[in-house]
């Protein structure tokens, strides 16, 4: 029993769910409609990071119904481990659609760089003018109608307690400036494996991982306003951000059944090793 996902709530295991296999090499019919054919880079990517993933996450998908299986999308998750676009890959890819993650650019060098730029991921450099570049590409990449999955944060959260701190508002720009659906994602896990906070690694086969998908969040009045002409604003964007923020603490805290903090843990002053931008 590989994996167990959730398709309208009601846990299934992998072999159950449309098509998929162990190592994902047959697609079901449903799967290859909706994500498409995938370039060499992308096929690559599943030949080695799908059974990577699968030897070390026991992954349970909660509500995976919730992503959209067409369109743009911007799923925005909390931030736990290094290790968390393996096991988030897995979660997109295993409910129909093909994910391109924002990354910090330092992982975009040399051979690796240019496999990942041909299969879609996108470079986050620092620096105001870099970083809007990234945005931009982010944007154009929604409109194009595919699945991109940011981590405000910017980098693996510092809290002790490994709630979400407070998030960069790139995500907001997205959100209000874009038509994508924007789902919020909680997961818990990763962490487990790789600890960012101790900088150890703890090598086990099949680490209990969980994902919850919440509803998408209803931006329709504020992108009205922002259309009209409302500008975006320091305070806009940063209520925004916290608003997108919440609801994935919400949904982290049904996950590790604790309740939440009630506000984000803050961002250190300096700069973050890791930081995405």
């Amino acid at each position: 029993m590989p994996v167990v996902t959730t398709s309208g709530g009601v846990p299934v295991t992998e072999e159950q769910s449309s098509g998929a296999t162990a190592g994902g090499a047959a697609l079901g019919r449903r799967e290859l409609h909706v994500r498409g054919r995938l370039p060499w880079s992308l096929k690559l990517a599943v030949v080695v990071i799908y059974p990577i993933a699968s030897l070390l996450f026991r992954l349970r998908y909660r509500h995976g119904d919730r992503l959209p299986r067409t369109g743009p999308v911007l799923l925005v998750a909390n931030h736990v481990s290094v290790l968390d676009p393996l096991a988030c890959a897995r979660l997109v890819y295993d409910n129909g659609r093909v994910p391109h993650f924002l990354a910090k650019e330092a992982v975009f060098k040399g051979l690796a760089g240019k496999i990942l730029r041909h299969a879609g991921q996108i470079p986050v450099s620092r620096g105001s003018a870099e970083a809007r570049g990234s945005l931009a590409a982010a944007a154009a990449d929604l409109e194009a109608g595919n699945v991109v999955v940011i981590y405000p944060e910017g980098s693996v959260t510092r809290d002790p307690g490994w709630w979400p701190m407070q998030a960069r508002t790139g995500v907001a720009r997205l959100a209000l400036t874009t038509d994508a659906v924007v789902v919020p994602v909680a997961q818990w896990g990763p962490q487990r494996v790789h600890d960012y906070h101790t900088k150890k690694l703890h090598l086990r086969f099949r680490t209990p991982t969980e994902y919850s998908l919440g509803e998408p969040v209803d931006l329709a009045a504020l992108r009205a306003e922002v259309r009209a002409g409302k500008a975006l604003t320091p305070d806009l964007l940063r209520e925004t951000t916290d608003l997108i923020m919440g609801r994935v603490r919400d949904l982290l805290s049904e996950v590790r059944g604790e309740p939440a903090p009630p506000a984000f843990a803050p961002r250190p002053r300096r700069a973050l090793p890791g930081d995405a931008a």
